[in-house]
């Protein structure tokens, strides 16, 4: 972000307060804006709404850093959108259904030794593949469902690698999986078990949109021999296996604000803790505390690294936030492959 965007930020709020009436923005900081990010609108209309939708943003996101929470937000590549135009484009649409996690004990593989107090994956070379970016799909669910088979493989045969998310937007509707509509990394790894592996990104490359299934067999470089669902509501299930084992996918609910996300420990009282309201997937890599002892998960995003923490983010920890122990999952790889 410019240093005239900051300055317009930081000074004016500070000197006039944050009223509506009050810019925190002008019509060069969004020329800059709209530069920095590549947009294009169609028309001077467009373009006239769209401001008028980055200044209520500028607005919203000066008031958030002005009162003291655990993180902080910024105008970044959604700030032109509302966020209902952001929940469309973005996140899962179709409801889902976590109750393979059900209150069953699950079948988590605990290694010889106590959960260390920190753990970030990242730390080991090659475990974590680099962020990437869904686009204007709700893939996000196939997005962490490679991101941990990738993680899995790596950690189990050494191989680092890149699988393909559009092999399962195209190919797994059969698992209650719906595309760019949404999903779940549990369900994408029973197809994957199911269909007895899958291929690397390379050779089935993402396109950001549905399109009809184009599996090939003899292609396929990591597969699934099982799929382990962490109880409900279970974080201690979730820090026994990141902390001892991998990394583990999550849902959970973004909403109003999220997008606009730059650093810190995420918390929110806007959001539900229940698996009903999920709407985004993503992966758990490690976890720690911030230097005010706030518990947090580090969490591997989709929407480009230059979201965020470089396309990660923390969320407050041990308080099932936003719903994010509803459908804890990972899989398990092959014996022999």
């Amino acid at each position: 972000m410019t240093r005239l965007f900051l300055l317009a930020l930081v000074g004016l709020s500070a000197v006039f307060g944050l009223t509506t009436s009050v810019p925190v923005a002008s019509r060069e900081d969004f020329h800059l804006w709209v530069k920095e990010n590549g947009k294009t609108y169609h028309d001077e209309k467009e373009f006239e709404r769209r401001f008028a939708i980055f200044l209520q943003n500028a607005q919203e996101v000066a008031a958030h850093n002005a009162g003291g929470h655990s993180y902080q937000l910024e105008l970044n590549k959604f700030a032109d959108l509302t966020f209902e135009e952001f929940r469309d484009m973005i996140l899962m649409t179709t409801p889902q259904n976590c109750s393979a996690t059900g209150q069953k004990k699950p079948r988590v593989q605990s290694r010889v030794g106590p959960v260390p107090a920190k753990k970030d994956w990242r730390d080991r070379p090659g475990v974590v593949s680099g962020v990437k970016d869904q686009g204007h799909c709700g893939s996000c669910w196939s997005f962490s469902a490679t991101g941990c088979l990738e993680s899995v493989t790596a950690i189990t045969f050494g191989a680092a690698m890149n699988l393909s998310e559009q092999q399962l937007i195209g190919c797994a509707q059969g698992f209650n999986n719906h595309g760019c509509e949404g999903g779940l990394p549990s369900q994408a790894w029973e197809y994957v078990k199911w269909t007895q592996g899958i291929e690397s990104e390379k050779d089935y490359p993402y396109t950001g949109k549905d399109g009809k299934c184009a599996f090939n067999s003899s292609k396929t470089i990591a597969y699934v021999r099982d799929v382990v669902n962490i109880t409900q509501g279970d974080e201690d299930g979730i820090l026994q296996a990141v902390g001892t084992l991998n990394p583990v996918s999550i849902a959970y609910q973004v909403v109003a604000g999220f997008q606009h996300y730059k650093k810190g420990v995420y918390s929110s009282k806007l959001c539900h803790h229940d698996q009903e309201h999920v709407n985004h997937a993503v992966l758990v890599v490690g976890y720690g505390e911030d230097e005010s002892g706030v518990p947090y998960w580090i969490v591997k995003n989709s929407w480009g690294p230059k979201w965020g923490m470089d396309g990660y983010f923390w969320i407050e920890r041990n308080k099932n936030m936003c719903g994010l122990a509803e459908c804890a999952a990972y899989p398990l790889p092959p014996d022999d492959k």
